[in-house]
């Protein structure tokens, strides 16, 4: 029967559109326990990374499969290989990383749509009700995103330390003993993605832009080639924040920053 409902989905669209101009950054569910939500979740064939403890009375899941894996193991697309599932206990939702909307932001040329419109129907199976949320961008707008004139893009990551991906590797993991690793992702023999705990200050800027998109973090660090980046946070939270207003963003202009600051310490 689910593999009927996937067949439908695929072949009608799911209940996010996909033939509109406007795609939405996230889906948005009925609540459930983060326990209810993982086991959902590897019914659909996901494997869960990480749930991590992003905000008071939130979790967000971390997951990923072999298509996703397969995909982000091209160069430069890492971030890619993961999609996200908030729990909210406090407002009572779900919201989940809309594929068609972070697989084109974060595969940029090389996104196929089919594919990723193939993991959006898997979601509405496994979820059902899924609507889409008010952030959105026009499909035409997402892989070149920028906040403003002046503001990064995708292609323009924080380079945080160089050397072989073992050596850099190995820093990660000397660093506080591990702890700030949540999770370790391995793509190729030339890539890896890493999700990174903040620290308690810097990760407290969801409470000021807003907790229904707090699967934003964990933060992502990618380990290619001999280089550890990071997408540059005044893209990664613009994109993941797209209703984001010049005074909102404002109101956080120290979070970019110490973002970086925390990322670069493992590698000092």
């Amino acid at each position: 029967m689910k593999n009927l409902l996937l067949s439908l989905l695929v072949m009608f669209g799911a209940t996010a559109s996909v033939s509109a101009a406007d795609v939405s950054a996230y889906l948005r569910g009925a609540h459930m326990s983060a326990s209810k939500a993982r086991t959902a979740l590897k019914s659909a064939g996901y494997e869960v990374l990480v749930t991590y403890d992003t905000i008071k009375d939130g979790k967000t899941i971390v997951f990923t499969n072999d298509t996703l894996k397969a995909e982000a193991a091209k160069e430069k697309r890492a971030h890619a290989a993961i999609l996200r599932l908030f729990v909210d206990d406090q407002d009572k939702s779900i919201n989940i990383t809309n594929p068609l909307y972070f697989g084109k932001a974060f595969m940029q040329d090389d996104y196929n749509k089919e594919i990723y419109t193939k993991e959006l129907a898997k979601l509405n199976a496994a979820f059902y009700g899924l609507s889409d949320s008010k952030d959105k961008l026009d499909a035409d707008d997402i892989s070149g995103f920028h906040f403003m004139m002046g503001m990064p893009y995708y292609e323009d990551p924080d380079e945080l330390a160089t050397g072989s991906n073992s050596e850099l590797l190995a820093k990660l993991k000397g660093y506080k003993d591990g702890k700030s690793i949540l999770f370790e992702l391995k793509l190729s023999d030339k890539s890896t993605l890493i999700g990174y705990d903040l620290s308690k200050r810097t990760k407290k800027f969801i409470k000021k832009i807003g907790r229904a998109n707090a699967a934003v973090l964990p933060y992502c660090i990618s380990i290619e080639n001999g280089k550890a980046t990071s997408l540059a946070p005044k893209y990664y939270l613009a994109i993941s924040y797209p209703q984001l207003t010049m005074g909102e963003f404002m109101n956080i202009s120290t979070v970019p920053g110490a973002i970086v600051k925390d990322l670069e310490k493992p590698f000092k």
